[in-house]
């Protein structure tokens, strides 16, 4: 008997492959999302790394305003100490010093005597002079009674006019001879005084540059000075005041001096006078102040500095030095301009102060000037401001 062939199950067999089919699609659509979301994972990381080198790119920035000036400021200048009256002391005679009286740091008298030359030429001189006066004055008389005589001749027709006139001329002549040799004698006298070299006033001898047996040579323009004086109960100070400063310089300006030597103390003066007028070199007014020195601790000759409280000059700003950019057509700052950009401004730069600087034109209080800025920087450049709590140079 032939057997009949089962029949095929086809139903459950689709039902399989369709499953497959599905899980398939499924794995893939997984698949998918994953490449999916790494792809924007990647887009997000790279739009987030463009960002930040964008950031990057934008220079952080430290900003100030300009400062006013002070109302008053202090002005140091060097100046110098001189007695009240300083003088060097030369002599008025050829010789040898045969005495020397006195020595550096004594306290003379006017008139005092200081040192005596020997100058035996004046001597002879006068003697030879004293002489001549003694001859003059004989022929004098002689030419006189002489000319009287003759005046009472000629009354009586005894001799002629001629002869009376002459006579008269000689007897002038001789007077006029002992005028002559009467002011020689008064010179030598004074020329013989001048051995004796005496203080001119009251003071201190600050220098001796002779000594006894020494050659003297008479004048200032020759010889060299004897000795040096000065009045030191009162000292002069003697400073030189720049052309900027000079029409704030007046009598009564009050300033205080300051000296090396005595650190910490403030001696007050004022001052007195000065030139009324600018040194056409130094382009400088000097001005004198005096201050009392009776304790005699201050000295001529001392390095002062003096210090004046001034208005200043012109009504500029200060900035720091460092915000100066130096460009080839000018002296310019950068400010912080509209939507945080650069602003390049030229400026007039006044007096320099080490630190900061003043400017004359060109910038406002309520500017932001960058400080430190690059020497690549300009117009238009974005840039960052610092954080408030960040340190501010020159701040």
């Amino acid at each position: 008997m032939t057997e009949m062939p089962s029949p095929t199950v086809s139903a459950p067999a689709g039902r399989s492959r369709a499953g497959a089919l599905l899980v398939n699609l499924l794995r893939v659509a997984g698949v998918a999302a994953l490449v999916l979301r790494g792809l924007d994972t990647r887009n997000a990381s790279e739009a987030a790394l463009e960002r930040q080198a964008a950031v990057g790119t934008i220079t952080t920035v430290i900003v100030t305003h300009p400062k006013p000036g002070p109302a008053l400021e202090e002005v140091v200048l060097p100046g110098q100490m001189k007695g009240e009256i300083e003088t060097s002391v030369y002599a008025r005679t050829n010789g040898y010093v045969r005495l020397r009286r006195t020595d550096i740091g004594a306290h003379v008298k006017a008139g005092e005597l200081l040192a005596v030359i020997d100058s035996p030429e004046v001597d002879q001189q006068l003697l030879q002079a004293e002489a001549d006066l003694k001859t003059a004055q004989a022929n004098a008389d002689i030419a006189r009674r002489t000319a009287d005589r003759f005046a009472h001749l000629v009354d009586t027709l005894s001799v002629s006019r001629q002869a009376g006139d002459d006579r008269e001329a000689t007897a002038l002549a001789s007077a006029a001879q002992v005028s002559a040799n009467e002011a020689n004698v008064n010179r030598l006298r004074r020329l013989q005084s001048f051995e004796q070299v005496v203080a001119p006033f009251a003071g201190v001898i600050t220098a001796r540059d002779t000594d006894v047996g020494a050659l003297i040579n008479a004048g200032s323009g020759q010889g060299a000075e004897l000795f040096h004086i000065a009045a030191t109960d009162k000292l002069r100070t003697y400073v030189d005041v720049p052309q900027s400063y000079a029409s704030d310089i007046r009598d009564g300006t009050e300033a205080y001096l300051q000296f090396p030597d005595k650190p910490g103390k403030r001696y007050p003066a004022m001052v007195t006078r000065t030139s009324s007028a600018i040194d056409r070199q130094a382009r400088t007014l000097q001005v004198e102040l005096d201050i009392d020195n009776s304790s005699g601790e201050l000295f001529p000759g001392s390095f002062v500095q003096v210090h004046f409280q001034l208005p200043p000059v012109g009504h500029g700003f200060r900035l720091p030095a460092n915000a100066l950019l130096f460009r080839a057509d000018g002296v310019q700052v950068a400010v912080l301009g509209p939507s945080d950009k650069v602003v390049m401004k030229p400026i007039t730069l006044g007096r320099d102060f080490g630190d900061t600087v003043e400017v004359l034109t060109g910038v406002e209080p309520s500017d932001q000037v960058i400080l430190n800025p690059s020497s690549a920087i300009a117009s238009g450049d974005q840039v960052r401001v610092a954080a408030a709590d960040a340190p501010k140079a020159g701040s």
